[in-house]
């Protein structure tokens, strides 16, 4: 799908140390600030307990899981999007993802240090937030400007890129991000033109210790305040432990869980809530040589879909079978499903739900 989430946070939060975990890679994680100058970007395969459940009943040769993208961009700092910390370097690089997740720390380390002295989720939030605030509103400014421009001199389109403009300088300027700007035809436009970086869905991941992971501590709460006050959710996790569930093999992996008393691991818990903040559902294709899960945007349509496995499949295509994946477990085989009348033929206005099992039918 080329949908990729960026981390985000201050320095020696945490960012690495979980993009680490989350892709088994090799990104730096080092206790002292801008360890990370480029971005490192990891394929995350989405842990869907549903494909194993069809995979039992189709009993496949090969079972591929759906995945998600995530890049891990060096820490921002204060005044980052006046250039401290190689700022525009590192918010340049946040233009080009599609989604925010934003570490935040909310444990204590003497041994790591803070880039600001004291642990402060809210403030440390807060200064990722205005700084992504500050960019954005000079991005505006300067498109106003020249706008501007081009008014003076009777062009139509820079008088309506004008009011657009306008209209978010005012709400970047009293700290409202571009995501909570109303949009219309015409500054939905613009506002793709511009790739503002207050305008991408952003998440917040509390980084804590061992011992917050079941108790909420004060820091965590106050983000979680935060994040209601914004419409934004909060994944809470242990990054170092995380980084040791990831090292396991995946059986015992499953058994520490157990111990633990958790269902998913945390890495599991954000991987499903970036893909629920992109927008993405997964649907299914089953036979004897695969079972396969498969991306697409909430909305898509059927040849959308087919298109997705291959460009021909929507070029060419007829119909698709149809049949949730909740029927195929109730009844247990295509067979029964069949025999019930639940394999449904759509054509190409319908729209993709969540858990479809799918078979297309196309001709070039």
């Amino acid at each position: 799908m080329g949908l990729a989430c960026g981390i985000v946070g201050l320095p020696n939060v945490g960012k690495s140390t979980i993009f680490n975990a989350l892709t088994a890679g090799h990104a730096a994680a080092s206790n002292y600030p801008f360890c990370t100058i480029e971005p490192n970007t990891g394929i995350v395969p989405l842990n869907d307990p549903r494909l194993n459940d069809i995979a039992a009943i189709i009993h496949p040769a090969a079972i591929t899981p759906t995945t998600v993208e995530f890049v891990d961009i060096a820490g921002l700092v204060k005044d980052a999007s006046k250039g401290e910390g190689l700022g525009n370097q590192f918010l340049g690089h946040i233009r080009e993802v599609n989604a925010i997740v934003q570490i935040v720390r909310c444990f204590e380390n003497p041994d790591v240090v803070h880039v600001h002295g004291v642990i402060d989720p809210v403030a440390d939030a807060e200064v990722i937030n205005t700084e992504l605030l500050l960019a954005d509103l000079e991005t505006v400014t300067k498109r106003l400007e020249r706008a501007a421009k081009g008014a003076r001199v009777g062009q139509k389109e820079a008088a309506a890129e004008v009011a657009c403009c306008e209209k978010y300088a005012a709400a970047l300027s009293q700290g409202m991000p571009a995501r909570k700007v109303p949009e219309n035809r015409e500054t939905g436009a613009l506002l793709r033109e511009l790739r503002l970086l207050t305008a991408k869905p952003q998440l917040y991941v509390a980084n804590v210790g061992e011992g917050g992971l079941k108790c909420p501590t004060p820091a965590v709460e106050a983000l979680q305040a935060l994040a209601a006050k914004e419409g934004s959710e909060v994944v809470v996790m242990c990054g170092a432990m995380e980084a040791e569930i990831a090292a396991l093999d995946p059986a015992d992996r499953a058994a520490f869980l157990q111990d633990l008393g958790f269902v998913e691991s945390g890495l599991d818990r954000l991987a499903h809530t970036c893909y629920r903040l992109l927008g993405l559902i997964t649907f299914f294709t089953a036979g004897p040589k695969e079972v396969r899960a498969w991306t697409v945007p909430r909305g898509a349509t059927a040849p959308m879909a087919a298109g997705v496995i291959h460009t021909d499949f929507e070029r060419g295509f007829i119909r698709a079978d149809v049949y949730p994946y909740a029927d195929l477990i109730r009844c247990g085989s295509e067979a029964a499903l069949r025999a019930a009348g639940l394999i449904r033929s759509e054509g190409k206005e319908y729209v993709v739900q969540d858990g479809d099992c799918m078979f297309f039918k196309f001709n070039v």
